[in-house]
């Protein structure tokens, strides 16, 4: 199968990160483009997020930064968010990305 096709691995991947607000977000999608650790990332509002933290459920309003990069960038990535983050313990997951439009992918 061919990644167009969406059957191998890209070495692209996405990866999700919540932050607290706009400005936090804006200077975070700023830093990591601006070093090349991302190619893209996009601000996405209006999360609610439900999730157990000190010994109980919380509730709060983020946003959703979802950065595009290559796989061989997350060794490199994780701990430049973790750096340039306000919380304590932040979301960072990683998906590879196997398929999509190759002109695309070649950013």
């Amino acid at each position: 199968m061919s990644s167009e096709a969406g059957g191998q691995d890209t070495g692209a991947m996405v990866v999700y990160v919540t932050v607290p607000s706009m400005e936090v977000g804006e200077a975070l999608a700023g830093k990591l483009v601006e070093s090349k650790l991302a190619a893209c990332v996009n601000i996405v509002p209006g999360l609610t997020s439900v999730y157990w933290w000190d010994g109980k459920v919380n509730k709060d309003p983020e946003l959703l930064l979802i950065i595009k990069s290559r796989t061989s960038l997350l060794p490199e990535l994780t701990p430049f968010i973790k750096a340039h983050h306000p919380y304590t313990e932040c979301e960072v997951i990683a998906l590879p990305i196997m398929g999509g439009s190759p002109s695309y992918l070649q950013w």
